[in-house]
Formats: C-alpha cells, structure tokens, sequence
C-alpha cells in the first residue's frame, strides 16, 4: 500500500497544448504539415496553432519562431472555471513561481501562467475555442471535429511530452502540488534519486513524464508526443519519414515502461518528436498502485527491439553549449 496513488483530483480535464519553439519556421511548419501530418487551424508570421485530426480544441500545438529550439510553454485545461480557480490559488500558495494571468492567446480564454524551479512555464485555463472546420476539413460523421485526411503520418491527437529536469523528485512535487497530478510509474535510482516520473491527471497512463537531465541544461524538452490508432500507423509513418529524409532517431520498438509502442523523429529544427500507440491501456482502478522500476530493471533497456540509442539519453532542445558539459 506504500505506493498507493492518493485520491483522484479532477480540477484538470486534460493535457491541452505545447508550444514548440523552432529556429527553422517555415522548415519545420512543413514538416509537421506535410509529413507529420497536422493540420493549421490559423497561422502568422511567426507561429503556426496546428492540431490532430481528432483533437476538439482549436489547436495542440503550437509552433513559434524563435532563435533556438526547445519548450515555450505547456498549457492544460482545468475542468470548470471553479477547478481553475481552486488551481490558482493552490499555486499562489505554494513555494513555485507564479507568473499570472495572461490573455489575447489564441485558441482560447484568460489563462494562468506558473513555472517549475527548471524553467518550463505551464499554463491552465478553462474558457476554450472548439475547432470549426472549413468545408475542405469538413467531417462525414458530426461526432468528429475533423475529417480523417490521410496526409502524412496523420495522428489522432495529441498525447504526451516528456520534460527534463535537473531534480525528478523536485519536479514530481510541483506537479502533484499545482496540477494534483499522480505518478503512475516511476524509476528509483540506486544513489536515491528517482530517475523519471510518468504523470496523470485523468485516466490515461499518463500526459507527462520527466525523466533526469544529463545534459547540463536548464528548462528542456525531451520530446512531444501524438497518438496513432493503430500499431501499423506508425510503421507506415516510418516508411513516410525515411521517404522524406527526416532523422528516425529511434524505432519502432515498445516501452517496458507504459507498454507504449513508438517511433522517435527529429524535426528539421532538431525538437524530438514521437508517435505512439498504448492501444487501450487505461488507469481505471481507483487503488492503482504506482509502479516502481529498479534501476536494474531500466537498464534492460525497451520491452523489445533494438537497445536504446545514446541520443535518447542525452539529445534534448535547446541545446546546451559543449563547455557545460565537460
């Protein structure tokens, strides 16, 4: 009963939208349109909001020029306006930074704005716009916001990131504090330190994970992730990636942890993205248990194929100068 997760906190619906930074716009809104496979729902001179064709919201990710690349901030939707607000002053109370309300975003409402002690800004908010599809995108059945274009490796929604941080331990305590999130699975190193943590605020195995920088920076992304419906979704988005000339880092191989079948990109800015297919694996049992991975165990590497590649572990965006890492 040691790891048993505490009770359910519903003041957030869901994982909502990140917002990418590139230093190669116009490259890398090519890639996740053409070949990746999102759609724009509205876009200027220096950022492009895009979504899945099954996302219900008006985007999931949002794309920014920038002079690197890297994590702008990562935005979830609380459950009412009253959530929001029990969310709000949780933080206020808290040790983290707060850095306040921000409006005039698009996609959606006034939004609150706070920061882990690693530098990734979060963002919650309840007042959303819906996507309304323009005839082109128009969907045959009306329970769908989109139709299903087929176009390039076509995800249906967006599904998860991965953040890095200097302190696991430290970044598990802010999002249990400021988002009520639970770990679900976890990785215990042998010094004490926990190596990674999979979080979630709904029934889903998890919308976040931060595993433990090695890289020697500060605020970084380890990757975005979109959901495929099918395991061959994404040996087919493998063979549109290798016809394209995009970097398959690594993949398709399955997690031990999560049991998430997956591939990893690298978009032409050098961000890492994935697709990823849990098939229909759900935290339904309200007693569920976390599970802890020894380090033993984590050295094993994936559940099956090819070992881990060395990138995985040391790759992330921006990227850091060479002299922090000697």
């Amino acid at each position: 009963m040691t790891n048993q997760l505490p009770e359910p906190c519903y003041d957030i619906a869901h994982l909502a939208h990140v917002e990418m930074y590139t230093d190669k716009f116009e490259e890398s809104l090519d890639f996740f349109v053409n070949v990746y496979g999102l759609t724009v729902s509205a876009q200027d001179e220096n950022h492009a909001w895009l979504r899945a064709w099954d996302d219900y919201e008006f985007h999931s990710l949002k794309l920014t020029r920038h002079h690197t690349t890297g994590v702008g901030h990562i935005a979830y939707r609380a459950s009412s306006e009253a959530a929001l607000m029990r969310r709000v002053a949780a933080i206020e109370a808290s040790k983290y930074e707060v850095i306040g309300w921000v409006e005039g975003e698009q996609g959606h409402g006034r939004a609150f704005r706070f920061a882990d002690p690693f530098g990734h800004v979060f963002e919650i908010y309840y007042d959303t716009v819906r996507y309304q599809a323009s005839d082109c995108e128009r969907p045959s059945l009306k329970n769908l916001a989109q139709r299903y274009h087929g176009r390039g490796a076509s995800p249906r929604r967006l599904d998860h990131l991965n953040l890095l941080a200097a302190d696991v331990r430290e970044f598990k305590l802010f999002m249990e504090t400021c988002l009520g999130s639970r770990v679900t699975e976890m990785i215990q190193l042998d010094n004490g330190r926990i190596g990674g943590c999979w979080f979630t605020i709904n029934n889903k195995t998890y919308d976040l994970a931060c595993t433990e920088e090695h890289g020697g920076g500060n605020g970084r992304l380890h990757h975005v992730t979109y959901a495929t419906d099918t395991r061959e979704d994404i040996l087919r988005a493998a063979d549109i990636f290798l016809e394209n000339g995009v970097h398959i880092e690594t993949g398709p191989h399955k997690h031990a942890i999560q049991g998430t079948f997956f591939l990893y990109v690298w978009e032409p800015a050098g961000n890492r993205v994935e697709l990823a297919n849990s098939g229909a694996r759900l935290i339904l049992a309200p007693d569920w248990q976390t599970v802890v991975w020894t380090e033993s165990e984590r050295k094993k590497g994936q559940a099956w194929g090819l070992k881990t590649i060395e990138t995985f572990h040391t790759h992330g965006t921006p990227p850091v100068p060479k002299h922090l890492h000697e």
